[in-house]
């Protein structure tokens, strides 16, 4: 995710790396590259001149400051306007009404059903709405079931009528069912238009005229760029939306659409899908964007992420065991379940400041662990719980039952022979002390 214009970003504040002073040169040459870098990112001309004329009015403002280096001062610069770019502050979704009724709205094959899976899913687990998903595109093949399928994988109930071929009556009768079963929000799937044409348009239209949504986004695949911010727009001029979602981010983006669509729509990115399970679903904050945007990283959603995952009482068995010392082979794939819980491994990189520059040209695959977990799976119950009794012979059964070498399973052996010290440690006076310390930096 913006893999490419982070390092053009990069190449481009280089420029004024070793001058001692902000001068109207030096700028104007690295935001000539900075412009260029917007631009081959799919943003609109015209939006990315803007952005340099406004970040170079600052930088020559503010040539009085003497504590930063100018490198250092024009990063900063130009993190506050990708973020006002983006738009400033991150935007909440509306969830007033008795249901709350959110209108899904996109073109055909932009993840719409997708995300309507997801944002069932957050609003279950995060905001504890019992959340009814409707389907209400009369149109694709399957796309009904489709839905039922994302439904049950979430444990969301659907409404569904193959019967009726109205969408307004569909999602008149979704919404009374939504208010005699109890329900708290109601996600409407509507179908997907192919292109910006007429009927499709008033259908949609006609559809949020009759049932007032409290909240309607509009569902965009990021990777289409340009295109992305002109469907925005068309679609605005129909429904007014409240806000944008975009979609497969974790992919080859060049990240035009999420630079662009505020400026040209006024409408808030509220949501982000990065990747295919359920879970992979981010408020968006254009703070934390800019952050990653310029490799400084996302360390506040890694941590987020992390806490998503964060069982107290699993934590406390588990410093009970490292305590006897009996952290084991099923401790230790317990806590790799966590880890892939939390997202693409890729993304997750790209949250650590300047972990993501010196992993732009690695292929981080998401079955990393694959191999680990095999190799465990392939142990027996014995051997899980005290790998000190695994000796040669076992280790080969184990290789051969995992399809790994032995070289791969006493490399496994090693560092989970090395991670378990360092949690002994960390649960003695040393790490006791360390979190002291954290605790005190509050």
């Amino acid at each position: 995710m913006f893999d490419n214009l982070t390092d053009k970003l990069d190449k481009a504040m280089h420029v004024l790396k070793g001058y001692g002073s902000i001068t109207e040169v030096n700028v104007a040459d690295t935001l000539k590259e900075i412009r260029r870098a917007l631009v081959d990112a799919d943003v609109n001309y015209k939006i990315a001149k803007d952005f340099t004329a406004r970040a170079k009015e600052k930088a020559l403002g503010q040539g009085v400051l003497t504590t930063l280096k100018p490198g250092q001062l024009l990063t900063k610069i130009v993190k506050d306007e990708l973020t006002a770019l983006m738009g400033g502050d991150a935007a909440g979704i509306n969830l007033s009404g008795n249901p709350s009724v959110i209108l899904m709205s996109g073109l055909q094959g932009s993840g719409k059903t997708t995300f309507s899976g997801k944002l069932a899913n957050y609003l279950k687990t995060k905001k504890s709405k019992k959340t009814l998903l409707v389907a209400c595109d009369i149109y694709r093949p399957a796309a009904i079931d489709q839905l039922h399928v994302v439904g049950e994988l979430i444990g969301v109930e659907v409404f569904s009528n193959r019967e009726e071929k109205n969408p307004v009556k569909i999602s008149q009768a979704a919404i009374a069912y939504a208010k005699e079963k109890g329900f708290n929000a109601v996600i409407i799937d509507t179908a997907g238009r192919l292109a910006v044409d007429e009927q499709m348009m008033k259908e949609i239209a006609d559809v949020h005229a009759a049932i007032q949504p409290q909240e309607t986004l509009f569902v965009v695949d990021s990777m289409t760029g340009q295109d992305a911010v002109n469907t925005a727009k068309a679609f605005n001029d129909i429904l007014n939306f409240d806000g944008v979602v975009l979609t497969k981010l974790d992919g080859d983006t060049r990240g035009g659409a999420a630079l662009s669509i505020k400026s040209v729509v006024d409408k808030p990115i509220k949501f982000i899908g990065t990747g295919e399970k359920m879970e992979a679903i981010d408020v968006f904050y254009p703070e934390r964007m800019a952050d990653r945007i310029l490799g400084m990283g996302d360390v506040v959603s890694l941590v987020e992420r992390a806490q998503e995952q964060f069982d107290e009482e699993e934590a406390r068995k588990l410093s009970k065991k490292i305590a006897k010392n009996q952290f084991g082979f099923d401790d230790f794939l317990s806590q790799i379940q966590q880890i892939k819980k939390m997202g693409n491994m890729k993304d997750l990189m790209g949250m650590i400041p300047g972990a993501g520059k010196m992993l732009k040209d690695v292929d981080i695959d998401d079955d990393a662990f694959k191999g680990i977990e095999a190799i465990i799976h392939s142990m027996t119950m014995e051997e899980r719980t005290q790998p000190q009794v695994i000796n040669g012979s076992r280790k080969k059964r184990i290789a051969k039952g995992s399809g790994t070498s032995v070289t791969e399973v006493n490399q496994l052996l090693k560092q989970f022979n090395q991670m378990s010290k360092m949690m002994k440690m960390m649960q003695g006076g040393k790490g006791k002390a360390m979190m002291s310390a954290l605790g005190n930096m509050k």
